[in-house]
């Protein structure tokens, strides 16, 4: 029986591969959901989608526009980066009251309950000093998009529950062998060696 290939460190353990299955299933990378809290770095870690100012740019050059509610922000965000990426409402809607408070923007009456909020002259300027920061944040979002269109498709999501499903049959039965472990971890690591020749 051909065992796990050498030099690869942790792939020795039988288990590696279906740990690697099970954390892309639990923690993200390409396969997880839009209201995640934003893209993952090496290992899962969290990473922040915007540095410093860059979210408040964001919802001005939005509401610049056309007028918008916090609802419509947290979307439209989401709608740029594909459905990859949402802020939470935690963040959106103080970052808003920021924006009224620095001149920058403006309630308008509406019939909803929700109130629309509008650019002022004060945040036209604001943008135009800071176009390219704009564009930066914007650009991250769209490039974000492209990722996801690439790496989120439906069949590879389906495959992966399937193998989740596969797995978890397979190893949890009582009769498992430490021969069918092997023979489990022969297969995967050969599946990840002909993805990795794609």
């Amino acid at each position: 029986m051909r065992h796990c290939h050498p030099g690869r460190g942790e792939r020795g353990n039988p288990f590696f591969a279906f740990r690697e299955a099970m954390h892309a299933m639990r923690h993200g990378g390409p396969f997880s959901g839009p209201m995640g809290g934003g893209p993952r770095g090496r290992g899962g870690e969290r990473r922040r989608m915007f540095e410093g100012g860059e979210l408040r740019l964001v919802l001005l050059k939005l509401v610049e526009d056309q007028p918008r509610h916090g609802y419509d922000l947290i979307r439209e965000i989401e709608s740029l980066s594909g459905g990859a990426y949402a802020p939470s409402p935690g963040v959106v809607y103080p970052t808003m009251t920021l924006l009224l408070d620095m001149g920058l923007a403006a309630e308008l009456e509406s019939d909803g309950p929700r109130k629309l909020m509008t650019i002022t002259e004060a945040g036209r300027q604001h943008l135009s000093e800071r176009a390219d920061e704009v564009a930066t944040a914007i650009g991250r979002l769209t490039a974000l998009a492209k990722v996801s269109e690439r790496t989120d498709a439906a069949p590879v999501r389906r495959a992966m529950h399937n193998l989740k499903q596969a797995l978890h049959d397979c190893l949890s039965r009582e009769t498992t062998t430490r021969e069918t472990q092997l023979e489990v971890a022969r297969i995967l690591d050969e599946a990840v060696g002909k993805i990795e020749r794609l």
